[in-house]
């Protein structure tokens, strides 16, 4: 009588690249801050990039609703020139 056969692994799985990842807190979960300011610029300008983009969720380590109102927030003093829509070249 033949063997049941295993099931295939397709891929092997592979170790992290770049050592162990660090769990990244929002800061303004812990600041227990609810609303972001769009007129505090110093606060603004550590989520954008040096060419002007909306730093992602990933990168910056805010959460969900924070990064959602951080967005907005720097739309907001974009249009009331606090912050550039591009860096400098």
């Amino acid at each position: 009588m033949p063997k049941p056969k295993e099931k295939e692994q397709r891929g092997r799985k592979r170790p992290p690249m770049g050592g162990p990842q660090r769990k990244r807190n929002c800061y303004f979960c812990k600041d227990k801050i609810d609303e972001v300011d769009w007129k505090n610029i110093n606060q603004l300008r550590r989520y954008i990039s040096e060419k002007g983009k909306i730093r992602s969720r990933r990168i910056t380590g805010a959460c969900r609703r924070h990064q959602n109102q951080v967005s907005v927030a720097v739309k907001r003093a974009r249009e009331m020139a606090l912050l550039p829509y591009v860096g400098e070249r």
